[in-house]
């Protein structure tokens, strides 16, 4: 059955998910309210129509059922694809713990949360336990609980082809940790739409779908591809290759040590393992009518602009010509 409510709550509002997710809703006739840290990370969604930007801590229990009040339903997407044990526990455990109360003290009996593809209590990594350890706190909510579980989300803005591309730019060769692994890379236009399916249809209240793209591909295809599409070495890309365990578990702890946001760590390696593709017998994008669009067919367009003519024609635009 489809509705429209009258209010959404959005949590994770500023990243990469979310504005794709605000730009969606607004499109669709939504009215929300985004919560973040800082309002100056909201630029990019504060000129939305009815986008409301509030500053705040979500982890406050108290401030969050304020916030809750007026509005019909909750969607939760923030998480971490890096940090400790503590990390993890605070962002995919006890969020989820302090939202399913908010929820509850509130009123507010909708909830889209936003989980991950491989959750799991046995899974190998902190990343996937904790995720699935929060999944279970809000199935035990009482809520009207929809799950949404995305493979590795690409898009324009992302940090992961994105980065492959620009670490191709600056090396000859590409030593990968986790290169067998298999993901199914979905669009973050076809994971904002489908969040919207979920907020927009009561039906999909009480289910679990998958969110997966149509290609299999392997982590050092992706690497390849990302290169390649991006034009480097005129379109032949990096040699990219695989490396033994011992070595990727260094190369992944020494990319922790390293400044800012990590390429990728010890518990991401640990995550590959396991593939991250779709179970088969899971509810995914065309049980929400959605066609899913492959990585083939949109990631060249975007990773095209960062090719070896890029800065001449940057120039030649800003030159007029």
């Amino acid at each position: 059955m489809t509705y429209a409510p009258a209010r959404i709550l959005l949590l994770g509002g500023t990243g990469f998910v979310g504005r794709h997710v605000c730009e969606k809703l607004t499109r669709q006739g939504g009215s929300m309210t985004v919560i973040t840290r800082r309002t100056s990370q909201a630029s990019a969604i504060q000129n939305l129509p009815r986008v409301t930007i509030i500053e705040g801590d979500v982890y406050n229990p108290a401030f969050l059922t304020q916030c809750m009040q007026q509005h019909d339903v909750v969607i939760n997407l923030i998480a971490i694809l890096h940090g400790t044990p503590a990390a993890f526990e605070k962002a995919h455990v006890q969020l989820p713990q302090v939202i399913a109360q908010a929820c509850q003290d509130s009123g507010v009996h909708r909830l889209i949360h936003i989980s991950a593809l491989g959750a799991s209590l046995t899974g190998p990594s902190e990343y996937q336990r904790s995720k699935a350890r929060g999944e279970d706190v809000l199935k035990q909510a009482g809520l009207e609980l929809t799950l949404l579980q995305p493979s590795v989300i690409f898009g324009k803005e992302d940090k992961f082809l994105n980065l492959f591309a620009q670490l191709q730019s600056i090396t000859p060769i590409v030593p990968l940790a986790g290169a067998p692994t298999r993901f199914q890379a979905v669009w973050v236009e076809d994971v904002a739409n489908a969040i919207a399916q979920c907020v927009f249809n009561s039906d999909t209240a009480g289910k679990t779908y998958e969110l997966c793209g149509p290609e299999v591909l392997t982590l050092q295809q992706l690497v390849q591809k990302s290169g390649q599409w991006a034009g480097i070495r005129q379109g032949k890309g990096r040699l990219v290759f695989g490396i033994p365990h011992a070595l990727a578990w260094l190369q992944a702890f020494l990319m922790e040590m390293a400044p800012g946001q990590p390429l990728m760590s010890r518990d991401n390696l640990a995550s590959m393992q396991v593939d991250n593709v779709a179970s088969g017998h899971a509810l995914g994008l065309k049980d929400l009518n959605i066609e899913a669009a492959a990585v083939s067919s949109i990631a060249p367009g975007y990773l095209g602009t960062k090719g070896p003519s890029t800065a001449l024609n940057d120039y030649r635009a800003k030159a007029g010509r």
